[in-house]
């Protein structure tokens, strides 16, 4: 799908459904690109207008072992008011709050011992087990409830050993990529404000909610 057709696709929906909230308009089961073009079409017009106005560039990453593909950096149009962003901050406020909401821990820890038990580690006592199950709930606790399920029953259906915390944080963001992505402009848009009247990053306080919660489990 081309840039062109997924704005097409998104003023079709916003004036098919009218304005509704990301919370309201997020389905976790569709793919990808239907999910990131409900979720725009959820937006203010008055984003949605400023994300279609802003730059997209593409650029090489380079990891330990040299290229390691392209990325794609995203940059407000000029002249963000404050009132545009505010918008966007509230707006980033309920997606962080909803859409990407950190796990609860209990669904978490027993979302991870649960994939565990499938694949069975030979040796290890209970007590090590669940050691070994929190290390994961306080490696994965960023991600919400929905990227958690789906990156367990990926790996169900498609691997036969057992998955390290690397794997499944590396399946995590690729999951919910498109929402996090969503999420990286508005705090863009956020930030574009004149000086002085942006505002803290939604994010960070959810990542500390969920660091806290994580003790209280342990």
């Amino acid at each position: 799908m081309t840039a062109r057709s997924g704005r097409a696709t998104v003023t079709a929906l916003s004036r098919t459904h009218g304005p509704t909230s990301p919370a309201a308009a997020f389905d976790p089961d569709l793919p990808a690109p239907q999910r990131r073009i409900r979720l725009t079409a959820a937006l203010p017009p008055a984003l949605q207008e400023l994300l279609a106005q802003g730059r997209t560039d593409r650029r090489p990453r380079f990891g330990e072992d040299g290229f390691d593909g392209m990325i794609e950096l995203w940059s407000p149009p000029a002249g963000v008011t404050a009132a545009q962003a505010a918008l966007a901050r509230q707006t980033l406020v309920e997606l962080s709050d909803t859409v990407l909401a950190p796990a609860d821990s209990d669904h978490l820890l027993g979302r991870v011992l649960t994939l565990l038990s499938h694949f069975p580690a030979k040796g290890l006592s209970p007590e090590v087990e669940r050691m070994m199950a929190l290390d994961w709930a306080e490696d994965l606790g960023e991600y919400p409830a929905w990227v958690i399920d789906a990156a367990a029953r990926h790996w169900r259906r498609s691997r036969k050993w057992r998955p390290s915390i690397a794997e499944m944080r590396a399946l995590c963001e690729e999951l919910c990529a498109p929402e996090r992505g969503l999420a990286d402009r508005l705090q863009a848009l956020a930030n574009a404000a004149p000086c002085g009247e942006t505002g803290p990053d939604p994010r960070a306080s959810a990542t500390g909610a969920a660091t806290a919660a994580l003790r209280r489990m342990g």
